[in-house]
């Protein structure tokens, strides 16, 4: 069985003069499975104690399956865009092995869990159709968080520490996400403070998103620029910075989408699981070289390291209602009719070594 994340936004404006760019962002949407990534925060996992170690290591990758969220075949809309954003990197705070795909949260194997900081008070969050709540009275501290990039490890365990026994299924959830967009101002289109465009404006930009149920906070980079925050943020809090453009430096901006706003869509195999509000967490079945569903099997008498490719797919995840009189060329232009929907990882496929 396979599990996606999806992250609705509604963009609002991108204001453009030789100062500034604002790109606001309204509601954001995570279904399913959920980096403290960027090019400068990446860390490396501290090193764990000696003996074979069950070692775990993302790939991003844009030609993986794109999966609804029931982990079935995805197209788009007639009338949707998409782009295959650039992840630079994600992190998990929770991962859970399960003997079945009926485990309880937490009944499973837990291998990792980020440390928290205590909130007081605490925050109650409640789904999308506000008929279950979870209360929270603490956040994941994004500063003890393990980011990385594609092909990196993030995070390891001696295997003499996991129960022996035959592990079909994963879960992971994700707490923060960083990726890179392209987006387009037609020709003609008047920019307040500036007049009518000359031309077409092309640009790319970072979105920094915080997917966990609540982090705290101290500060972090959306791409070069850092964003202090000293506090606790709930999830669908995000920052975006444009690049440089014609010479000039934007600032970021920051904005938090409401809550409930998340909802993780969970398979039907996983519905006793009893994913809890604000969550973020996907479960995905453990796959051969081939594909094929083949269970991780630890017998606690390893003399190597188990390495699982833990395979995002990103394939068409940055998704438009599109324009028709826009040009059909792979940007989005958010200030001339283009609305955002979806955004986020198309699928999830942990992938066995040879």
């Amino acid at each position: 069985m396979k599990s996606q994340i999806r992250q609705r936004f509604n963009f609002g404006t991108i204001i453009t003069n030789q100062k500034l760019i604002a790109l606001s962002m309204l509601t954001l949407v995570a279904l399913a499975s959920c980096k403290k990534d960027t090019t400068s925060t990446t860390t490396t996992p501290p090193a764990s104690s000696t003996g074979p170690q069950l070692k775990f290591v993302f790939k991003f990758d844009s030609t993986q399956a794109r999966l609804d969220g029931f982990g079935n075949p995805s197209t788009l809309p007639a009338n949707h865009r998409a782009q295959s954003p650039h992840f630079n990197g994600l992190s998990a705070h929770y991962i859970e092995m399960t003997k079945n795909n009926y485990t309880a949260i937490g009944a499973g194997t837990i291998l990792y869990t980020t440390p928290t900081t205590p909130i007081s008070p605490g925050i109650t969050v409640w789904n999308s159709s506000h008929t279950t709540s979870q209360t929270y009275t603490d956040a994941i501290n994004f500063d003890q968080e393990t980011v990385v990039g594609d092909g990196k490890q993030f995070f390891s365990i001696p295997l003499s520490q996991v129960s022996a026994g035959s592990y079909p299924y994963i879960r992971i959830s994700v707490a923060y996400q960083n990726y890179g967009i392209k987006y387009a101002i037609k020709q003609g289109t008047t920019i307040p403070g500036y007049g009518s465009l000359p031309a077409n404006v092309y640009n790319t930009g970072t979105i920094a998103s915080f997917i966990g149920y609540n982090s705290y906070i101290t500060s972090y980079k959306v791409k070069n620029q850092t964003v202090p925050v000293n506090g606790s943020k709930q999830q669908g809090y995000w920052a975006f910075e444009a690049d440089p453009y014609m010479s000039y430096t934007y600032p970021y901006i920051e904005g938090q989408a409401p809550q409930g706003a998340t909802t993780v869509v969970s398979p039907s195999a996983f519905a006793t699981a009893s994913i809890p509000p604000g969550s973020c967490l996907v479960t995905g079945q453990f796959v051969s070289q081939s594909g094929t569903a083949t269970p991780l099997v630890i017998t606690g008498h390893e003399t190597s390291d188990i390495i699982i490719t833990v395979s995002m797919s990103t394939n068409q995840s940055f998704e438009w209602k599109y324009n028709p009189s826009n040009p059909n060329d792979g940007n989005i232009y958010t200030l001339n009719g283009d609305t955002v929907v979806d955004m986020g990882l198309r699928g999830m496929k942990p992938i066995l070594p040879n």
